[in-house]
């Protein structure tokens, strides 16, 4: 699989070293099935968990047709990251994740370590999830689109709150600088933003609001944790039949009048330019 035909609504976790659950994957639908040697796995079952992905990703490969990565620990993990890119290569998956990136320093040594296994032609996703990670991002994620590899990035609100020392909230107001901060570095640097995880696996609203508005700041998926999850953020994150119908009548409207001579038209009620025009081939683009 390409990294030009994936898609990246709805990333879904599920522990390493639980080889029984990543069999099960494949049931669920999700966009990418994300395979976690972090926190996904106890920091007593590292070794374990290696072991279980070993075992259990080829069964899942047969069986799901859309993209497999593997989760990581930090580049700064010197006990687990060498061993985990490994199991990486040996498993031939379509992507790596690696979380905490802070540093352009920390991109370097990611890109030399896959580089080094043959594996830099595979996607990257960045988790952004601490406060030296939110506060660079920018920086560092054009350094990693200029000098080595990164296709997406996410936004870890729980593991940023606790370094900044702040308290969650069901509001989320205390995470939308450090949202939009990694929304528009991903802008920037040109690569898919995606939006924090919701813990409350069984508050079907909250993960719908929570998405909606992530959509509204420009990420273009959501984390799940739990399968449940993966249709809502597929709901959240495809335009709907209705979206999609007014972005092609505005779209085919906008570039008559252009034909015509019209910088600008007016579209059902609204004064409608370039950017609105870009917004909704967004969404047709979304929707194919």
């Amino acid at each position: 699989m390409t990294t030009g035909t994936l898609r990246w609504r709805s990333p879904l976790f599920t522990p390493a070293n639980r080889p029984d659950l990543i069999a099960k994957q494949a049931r669920f639908g999700a966009d990418i099935v994300i395979v976690d040697l972090e926190d996904g796995t106890p920091l007593g079952a590292k070794a374990a968990g290696r072991t279980g992905a070993i075992e259990a990703v080829p069964k899942l490969r047969a069986e799901f047709g859309g993209a497999i990565f593997l989760r990581v620990n930090g580049v700064t993990d010197t006990e687990n990251f060498d061993a985990d890119l490994d199991c990486y290569a040996d498993l031939g998956l379509d992507g790596v994740v690696v979380p905490k990136i802070e540093t352009t320093g920390d991109v370097d040594a990611l890109a030399a370590a896959l580089g080094a296994r043959g594996l830099g032609d595979r996607a990257v996703m960045y988790g952004l999830e601490s406060v030296a990670g939110v506060h660079r991002a920018a920086e560092v994620l054009a350094h990693a689109a200029s000098t080595a590899r990164v296709d997406a990035a996410y936004f870890g609100a729980e593991d940023f709150i606790a370094d900044l020392g702040g308290r969650r909230t069901r509001s989320n107001a205390e995470v939308l600088t450090a949202r939009s901060q990694v929304a528009i570095a991903c802008r920037l640097a040109g690569v898919v933003a995606l939006d924090q995880v919701t813990t409350a696996i069984n508050d079907r609203d909250r993960f719908l609001e929570e998405a909606s508005f992530a959509r509204d700041l420009g990420y273009g998926g959501k984390l799940c944790i739990h399968p449940g999850q993966v249709a809502l953020a597929h709901e959240a994150f495809t335009p709907s039949p209705e979206e999609y119908d007014r972005a092609r009548r505005l779209v085919d409207a906008y570039e008559e009048a252009q034909r015509e001579g019209r910088g600008t038209i007016n579209f059902e009620g609204g004064m409608v330019d370039v950017p609105l025009v870009a917004q909704a081939r967004r969404v047709l683009a979304a929707g194919a």
